[in-house]
């Protein structure tokens, strides 16, 4: 069928088998075809598309809730809820949206883009459901790898213990981004293997309800049979032991047996967790194979054979970052790199080829991550937290109070700072300087090139006085001759890099080759505007912020991270709290949070530009001829 003309899934409710299994078979290479060109998260919406078609068949969405785990399960729904039209827009700027989006459609009643909210999520619909006397369904389909997450564990309990009528799909790929890990993955390995332990339950108890006078002593020793059978057949039942009907595991490819479970699971009163076994990447050959997590979300591809459409050009940041761990770790036997699942993105997974016993992947378990560093500080180590900004928020506390109260000597590795682009708002990583900025004891740094972000991963090994956070962006770097001996950088002292007697610019990182033809701009106005590497971002150059104070000129500074409590502000508070006159001019990420759209395209919406930054100056300063 044309599923561009699909309205919403109403639809499906007559449909036979026969139809679903051709309707997924087109919505495969739909979505195989679409995600070519620009990318997206195609291995886990490959694995959906049965148990996706079944849910919109026996439920009504939006009066049902569906509440997507991460999201990145979320395009078969959203196919099926009326925007096919759109994909060739997805991720695109102002398109649609690579995660589920409340304002897109009512039938997104949850908006993701972090994992393990779900349950948490449909635990609170589900008691304003019962406080106001309705009776939809709620149901959250969660991923095994985001069962993982501390949260997800938290909701769990909490749903087990109040016994609320929810259905939780646990949607299990062997794999989050990256393999799983875990005691909690090897449990599920475990009942995969078990076979039917539903149905050899609900054989004993028709047998038991044939026996007459069923009851007394006869109930009780039925009751510790069906007791037994569950540690019989399925060794460690942990879902039923807190509180959920576990109903599973069910082929996630199978139709019946997706309709069968899903039907029982609308019936049982109290929580049921429904076990779906699936294959991420199925139906597509090279996202099958995928053993690795390269396939879980890619840049554009060839249909043909599954090879990525790769752009050349210098190595990415994290690549740098991970070759020069290696590079200190042969030399610093205390430096352990540890990272919540994301060994791939991180590039982790060159340090873990050479120190496979120093990596140490904890899982989607952010909070963990950070004690545990923390932990391995105590005692002498020398941990590499390595974190995208967006995943770090979700371990602030533990930042807090167990690495900068105990002024630990952690390396907070901060990936993904600043703009990230087709991901958008759930992870732009904006919000980490004023953030950190805040804590006692820390330190926060942000190299301007790939070189010197070499420099700072070695000076912040050598650092021996608490923690301290290395910020670098996503992408490649921006192809500088690359140093062969590491060397320390001196902590708070600036660089200039174009002298000026007009103006000073103070920024940092990705911002310098903006500003650069900013001021190349303005030296064919006749200006001369000074730029500074601000590659420190806490401490401050004070001595240099005074120099400048004593000069009076006019001050803008320029950084990719929220305005709020951000840098711009910290040079603000500094002239404030010494008395000090200055004017002083910020540019930065808006109050607002910055939706999908490529790098460049974000910039222009919100004035990260040359041309915003020399309109911003030149409205500080009296006008001058152009130089002939």
């Amino acid at each position: 069928m044309n599923l561009e003309e699909i309205q919403d899934p109403s639809f499906l409710k007559h449909y036979t088998n026969k139809q679903l299994e051709q309707l997924a078979t087109d919505i495969r290479q739909f979505l195989i075809e679409k995600l070519s060109v620009n990318g997206g998260h195609i291995g886990p919406n490959l694995g959906v598309v049965e148990l996706t078609l079944v849910l919109h068949q026996l439920f009504d969405s939006p009066r049902d809730k569906f509440l997507w785990d991460v999201g990145h399960q979320a395009y078969v729904h959203k196919i099926l809820t009326g925007r096919a039209s759109q994909f060739d827009t997805m991720r695109q700027y102002k398109g649609l949206c690579g995660f589920p989006k409340r304002n897109e459609s009512e039938h997104d009643v949850w908006e993701t883009g972090h994992s393990s909210t779900s349950l948490s999520g449909a635990m609170g619909m589900a008691t304003a459901r019962d406080l106001k006397g309705t009776d939809e369904s709620v149901v959250a389909i969660i991923g095994d790898g985001a069962l993982t997450g501390g949260m997800a564990l938290e909701a769990l309990n909490h749903i087990g213990h109040e016994q609320k009528n929810l259905i939780v799909i646990l949607n299990d790929n062997e794999m989050s981004i990256a393999p799983n890990v875990g005691a909690l993955h090897h449990i599920l390995g475990k009942l995969r293997t078990a076979g039917k332990y539903q149905r050899a339950k609900d054989d004993l108890e028709w047998l038991v309800r044939k026996i007459p006078a069923f009851g007394g002593k006869l109930a009780d020793t039925a009751e510790r049979l069906k007791d037994s059978l569950k540690y019989m057949v399925v060794s460690g039942i942990f879902f039923e032991e807190m509180g959920f009907t576990y109903l599973g595991p069910v082929d996630g490819h199978d139709l019946d047996d997706l309709k069968n479970n899903l039907n029982y699971a609308k019936k049982v009163s109290g929580p049921v967790l429904v076990h779906v076994v699936t294959k991420k990447g199925k139906g597509y050959k090279p996202a099958e194979d995928d053993a690795t997590g390269a396939w879980h979300g890619t840049g554009p591809y060839k249909i043909e054979n599954g090879e990525m459409v790769k752009k050349s050009g210098p190595p990415s940041y994290p690549s740098v970052f991970a070759n020069t761990l290696k590079t200190i770790a042969r030399e610093d036997e205390r430096v352990v790199a540890v990272t919540p699942a994301m060994p791939g993105g991180s590039k982790l997974d060159l340090f873990a080829q050479e120190f496979p016993e120093r990596m140490i992947d904890v899982g989607i378990a952010e909070q963990h991550a950070a004690t545990m560093s923390a932990g391995l500080a105590t005692q002498g180590m020398k941990p590499v937290f390595a974190v995208y900004s967006t995943f770090l928020q979700r371990g602030y506390d533990q930042v807090v109070h167990d690495i900068c109260r105990q002024n630990l000597n952690v390396l907070i590795a901060i990936d993904r700072a600043g703009l990230v682009g087709a991901d958008g708002e759930t992870h732009q990583g904006v919000f980490d300087i004023s953030f950190l900025r805040a804590l006692p004891n820390m330190v926060i740094l942000n190299p301007r090139n790939e070189n010197e972000l070499q420099h700072m991963l070695y000076t912040a090994i050598k650092y021996d006085d608490g923690p301290i956070a290395v910020r670098y962006p996503r992408g490649n770097g921006t192809g500088v001759k690359m140093d062969a001996q590491l060397k320390q950088l001196p902590i708070g002292k600036w660089e200039v890099l174009n002298e000026g007697t007009d103006a000073v610019i103070l920024t940092f990182g990705t911002m310098i080759p903006v500003a650069e033809k900013a001021i190349e701009n303005m030296t064919a106005q006749g200006y001369n505007v000074r730029l500074v590497n601000a590659n420190s971002v806490k401490p401050l150059d004070e001595e240099m912020l005074r120099t400048i104070a004593e000069e009076e000129l006019p001050i803008l500074t320029v950084e990719e991270a929220i305005l709020q409590g951000g840098f711009g502000s910290a040079v603000m508070e500094f002239y404030n709290d010494h008395g000090l006159q200055a004017s002083i001019k910020r540019l930065g990420v808006p109050d607002w949070f910055i939706e999908h759209g490529s790098v460049k395209e974000l910039y222009e919406e919100i004035g990260l530009t040359p041309e915003r930054i020399a309109d911003v100056l030149q409205s500080e300063l009296p006008q001058k001829k152009k130089r002939a």
